[in-house]
């Protein structure tokens, strides 16, 4: 199970954490010309017509967490699944994507970067500090207690509690620049221009007393300029610093790199603040730089789904997706989760937040796009229901991952049915490359899936009639108006009208009903929200009682884990104006995409090894699949002056 690995020196055990220089002095270049010219020989179609699906959140065995689960599954092993080849997984299961993914995004932990493979590998005579020699004991004494040690070693992480040995800036270099040197090798080896793109990463993982305030770090460009640093840490760091990082890196290279806040739901009020990275006022500079460096967020993944909550939106009966046992605490239970945090956690409400800031500063820090990931734990980026590896590989197909504890190993209140499997990220790009991928999230024409694989378009404009649809719409999109994560300028007292389209995903569910939701700030300076059904399904049926949609139906069958597309729709559309529209009114809407109800990967568990699962696991065992759109923003003029360079640019015949 998995690949032999090296020896090394107990003194090696350190990894890249705390402060220093982050360069390395020989970069290490695999033949940037003809990746150039493979680049070259893509074809740029005049604006995006094929949406591509990938994961911009995916761990190996190099991530320090991963390895301690059990993961032997590196970098390759990673790309050769997400392009589509059958692999072997660390618990000796067979695995493959029915379709393979566009892109991927290899993320390791910046903070560890092979920590846990050296320690499991060094000497134990070799290993003084007490604390290291015994989770090095436990990694190997069971899996369990492997698992159990990375637990102790993320607590203590979250704590400000590790071993002195490994915050030893003197110890960290050579393994960190060899894991990543080697690692940007591999992903050039694995890049086909045009067909399937690995991009290089790494996950930033700040977290104050164990709130969540990850991001993925995610780079434009190839090994010539990204051979040049190293991953950088997060533990003993701050926001403030990653982004005088991504500034040096930009200024020294010429690349480009931008930053997607992750897991908003595990923070503790902390990732969507109305105040700077240190506690002061929110400042017009601080908001456009924010804004500037994370042009997306990541709305769904294996830990929970972040889009909104039911305490701040009581009248959305679709807002608890993806809540159970995510909203007790922060990422490692050290706090628990108080009402009055969960502003500071959603991406809706952090969108009205960022409103009601461009109204005081001049600049919408929180005006970003919204994309899904994995987080996978175990070099597998499947986000399918029905083929679901897992968090890490304690919980890779078995008979009681549903049913046991499964948070990080050591705590109580989560369980192994609360884990999501999803989600993925859906750009619309030119070309299948690394610089149209990038410049189609800098631009926020990106939505989130929860993992089918639906395709949603999400147009705004004033000059859109029912008339539209029936001529060539996505160029009449583009022409007259701007796509999805764009912004208009409002034209007198005209309300905006928006073209909404969505398809299922051809392998899976028909749509139960295409919800816009709006919101902005009133009069008063109160931040609101709204939503409104604009297509749905068996509309001869389904007619609105008290201004809702009835609900679609239910054909799951609880003890096949089957489904039929009896009921739904395969495609839905609207031409939508905004009935509320006051002329001068600053807004933004997005559109939510609503599947049919589907099992949910326990079932397939329980019908697949015969397994009983508890009530409140049963209960929630079917669920409605969803995408969230990237919004699309209306005021007077556009106040929001962050510079995205390519990314904005506008695109050829536009």
């Amino acid at each position: 199970m998995g690949r032999a690995r090296k020896i090394v020196s107990g003194i090696a055990i350190a990894a890249v954490l705390g402060g220093g220089a982050y360069w390395l002095t020989r970069p290490r270049i695999i033949d940037p010309a003809k990746i150039a010219s493979a680049e070259s020989d893509v074809a740029l179609s005049e604006f995006p017509e094929r949406v591509l699906f990938g994961d911009t959140h995916l761990h190996t065995d190099n991530s320090i967490d991963a390895f301690g689960f059990g993961a032997r599954l590196g970098p390759e092993d990673a790309l050769k699944f997400a392009r589509g080849d059958e692999v072997t997984s660390t618990t000796g299961v067979k695995a493959q994507l029915s379709r393979p993914l566009d892109f991927l995004v290899i993320a390791d932990h910046s903070d560890g970067l092979g920590v846990t493979r050296r320690l499991y590998d060094a000497p134990r005579f070799a290993i003084r500090d007490k604390t290291l020699r015994r989770w090095r004991d436990m990694m190997h004494e069971s899996p369990q207690q492997s698992v159990r040690a990375t637990s102790e070693l993320i607590a203590a992480a979250g704590a400000g509690t590790l071993p002195a040995a490994m915050l030893d800036p003197a110890r960290r270099d050579e393994s960190t620049a060899e894991i990543w040197g080697n690692q940007l090798k591999v992903l050039d080896r694995y890049y086909q221009p045009g067909k399937f793109t690995p991009i290089a990463g790494f996950e930033y993982t700040l977290q104050p007393d164990g709130n969540n305030l990850h991001r993925v770090v995610m780079f434009r460009d190839g090994i010539e300029r990204t051979s040049k640093i190293r991953p950088y840490p997060g533990l003993v760091s701050n926001v403030d610093g990653l982004f005088d990082y991504m500034d040096g890196y930009e200024r020294a290279t010429g690349g480009r790199v931008l930053a997607i806040p992750h897991n908003s739901n595990l923070s503790n009020g902390l990732m969507f603040e109305l105040t700077d990275a240190a506690g002061g006022p929110m400042t017009a500079e601080y908001a456009r730089r924010r804004g500037a460096r994370e042009p997306v967020v990541e709305a769904t993944q294996i830990k929970g789904d972040s889009e909104a909550h039911p305490f701040l939106s009581p009248n959305d009966e679709f807002a608890d997706f993806g809540k159970k046992g995510w909203e007790i605490g922060n990422l490692t239970l050290s706090f628990p989760k108080k009402n009055d945090m969960l502003a500071g956690e959603y991406l809706r409400e952090a969108l009205k937040r960022g409103l009601s800031i461009e109204q005081q500063t001049g600049v919408n820090p929180y005006k970003f796009g919204m994309i899904g990931s994995t987080d996978s734990h175990t070099a597998l980026a499947t986000g399918d229901e029905d083929n679901f590896f897992g968090k890490h590989t304690g919980n890779e197909p078995d008979k009681i991952r549903a049913i046991a504890p499964q948070n990080l190993g050591t705590r109580v209140g989560r369980m192994g049915w609360n884990y999501l499997a999803g989600g993925y990220a859906a750009v619309w790009a030119r070309a299948n490359t690394r610089a149209e991928i990038f410049d189609a999230m800098m631009r926020r024409e990106v939505y989130a899936t929860t993992g089918p694989r639906m395709v949603v378009r999400f147009f705004g404009g004033f000059e859109f009639s029912s008339e539209t649809f029936k001529g060539d719409w996505v160029r009449a999109g583009y022409k007259t108006g701007v796509p999805m994560g764009g912004e208009l300028v409002a034209s007198g007292a005209k309300a905006p009208r928006f073209l909404v389209s969505a398809l299922k995903d051809p392998e899976g569910a028909h749509l139960d009903r295409v919800q816009i939701i709006k919101g902005w700030v009133d009069a008063s300076g109160t931040a609101q929200e709204k939503i409104y059904d604009v297509a749905w399904s068996d509309t001869a049926k389904r007619q609105p009682v008290n201004g809702k949609i009835p609900a679609v139906g239910d054909t799951v069958n609880r003890a096949r884990a089957a489904y039929t597309n009896a009921i739904g729709a395969a495609e839905l559309r609207s031409v939508w104006t905004d009935p509320d529209y006051t002329p001068g009114q600053r807004a933004f809407y997005y559109v939510r995409v609503l599947e049919i109800p589907t099992p949910r990967w326990p079932l397939f568990d329980a019908v697949r090894f015969g397994v009983k699962l508890s009530p409140e696991a049963l209960a929630d065992a079917v669920a409605q699949e969803r995408a969230y759109s990237s919004p699309i923003w209306v005021g007077p003029a556009a106040r929001n002056t962050a510079d995205r360079k390519t990314g904005q640019r506008r695109l050829a015949g536009r």
